[in-house]
């Protein structure tokens, strides 16, 4: 029996790497380095085509120079993927940095000028810097470029003195190109895309920068950034943090969470986007924790422990669709209801990434508890049925069982690239690969994985 999960182990190891390197990596780069403008480019067909249309959106910028930098330390033939980092990192700090007022614009044209693009103009949004800071930290990490790690903390103390709240802790999303607070009685007044959200504190960006925050502490331990750190991890695991074991949303300036519950159900309908249960960002949150609380260093740190196991054993017992396999996008509570109904049965491709991801972790954090490592192995069934595309390449935007039509979606977008997946199967191949088969950067990131790993088990 021993040997007959070792062999089935190794093919699905094997089965991964060929994934990562023939239908990912070398699909994507360099394909997407723009070498008459710099960067890389945004959009991309079904079929690999490079539509005309290509604004630069710092989301996605930031985060194929994290991918690069992460397969650069991974792989054996790294150097090309440090290039292509490099090449990423010069836009971001000529294009993308504002010179005048600090801090990273939203959206920049493909030349690296204005924009009209989602009516983001000028400004600029916390999440987006976040990834910026994220990805600067890893590329420092990589080569010790000295001006990468000094950009990153320009970022971080533009953050701290703009959208930082000192009254009641977390951070505003919406600034102005100077840096003042967007809100719903604020002088000036987005017209953007994402202008629904304008005015909440939310969990996508708080995440995102609990995620920054700890790569740059990893690397740069100032006294300032630990507090902040640890006041984020407390503030997420805390406050955002349901009772009901998931992550709310959305919430007032004052923590107050934003909820439509008690609203008739025509305007709770319009405001799902605001207030639902989002099974991908519980499995994300998950391991983002307790990555956080082990790079601070927090020892007997069971309560965090305790979260993140709610968060994903909820979304197990209420997101995962038992006859097709993967988690539903979105859940509800309707009215005074105990149980979740769901409201999207969509499966969007990078939350089916990170509930593989945490599932990963679980199983070897409890590997006495099989039900993860059989979830998990499940959840790889579903992503290989109905997400990748074994044809072209990369994965569809979300599972055809629900979305047929996406085999004609696009590969890329602004908020579509291979950071999700990327991560996840580089973890997949450490965890579960034969160490004397491994190269330097695999072993490496087993043996922090392991390590990550290890102080959880010791809870």
């Amino acid at each position: 029996m021993m040997l007959l999960l070792q062999n089935h182990t190794e093919g699905l190891c094997e089965s991964m790497s060929h994934h990562l390197v023939d239908d990912l990596l070398e699909r994507w780069y360099p394909l997407v380095l723009d070498a008459e403008c710099g960067g890389y480019f945004t959009n991309l067909t079904y079929d690999w085509q490079i539509p005309s249309a290509q604004n630069k959106m710092l989301v996605s910028q930031a985060r194929h120079i994290w991918t690069t930098s992460e397969a650069a330390s991974f792989l054996p033939e790294g150097g090309a993927y440090c290039a292509y980092a490099r090449h990423g990192l010069a836009f971001l700090k000529e294009y993308m940095w504002d010179g005048e007022w600090g801090g990273f614009f939203q959206i920049r044209s493909r030349r690296g000028g204005d924009s009209e693009c989602r009516g983001w103009r000028q400004e600029k949004r916390t999440y987006g810097n976040a990834f910026a800071i994220l990805a600067l930290a890893r590329f420092y990490r990589l080569t010790q470029d000295p001006s990468a790690l000094h950009l990153a903390k320009e970022a971080f103390q533009w953050l701290e003195a703009h959208a930082f709240d000192p009254a009641h802790g977390g951070y505003f999303q919406f600034l102005t190109r100077e840096g003042a607070v967007i809100d719903k009685s604020s002088p000036y007044q987005t017209e953007a895309d994402d202008k629904h959200e304008c005015g909440y504190k939310d969990l996508n960006s708080s995440i995102h920068l609990l995620e920054a925050y700890t790569e740059l502490y990893r690397v740069w331990k100032d006294r300032t950034l630990k507090a902040q750190l640890t006041s984020l991890l407390g503030l997420i695991r805390d406050t955002m943090a349901a009772e009901q074991g998931y992550v709310r949303l959305f919430f007032m300036t004052d923590w107050t969470p934003l909820s439509f519950r008690d609203t008739p159900i025509k305007t709770r309908m319009l405001n799902y986007a605001l207030d639902h249960v989002s099974f991908g960002h519980d499995c994300q949150t998950a391991f983002l924790l307790l990555e956080a609380s082990h790079v601070l260093g927090l020892h007997n740190d069971a309560r965090t422990l305790l979260t993140a196991q709610r968060l994903l054993e909820h979304s197990v017992v209420n997101g995962w669709d038992q006859r097709c396999g993967g988690f539903f996008d979105g859940g509800y509570y309707q009215d005074d209801s105990s149980h979740c109904t769901i409201i999207r049965t969509t499966k969007t491709w990078w939350a089916q990434a990170d509930a593989l991801n945490a599932l990963l972790l679980f199983s070897h954090i409890f590997p006495s508890d099989r039900c993860y490592r059989e979830l998990f192995e499940k959840q790889w069934e579903y992503i290989d049925a109905f997400l990748i595309d074994h044809r072209l390449g990369d994965w569809f935007e979300g599972g055809l069982d629900s979305e047929p039509d996406n085999i004609m979606a696009p590969k890329s977008h602004m908020w579509k690239s291979t950071c999700h997946t990327s991560r996840v199967l580089m973890n997949c191949i450490a965890l579960m690969g034969d160490e004397l088969q491994m190269n330097a950067g695999i072993l490496e990131r087993k043996h922090a994985l392991q390590e990550l790993i290890n102080h959880w088990k010791r809870m």
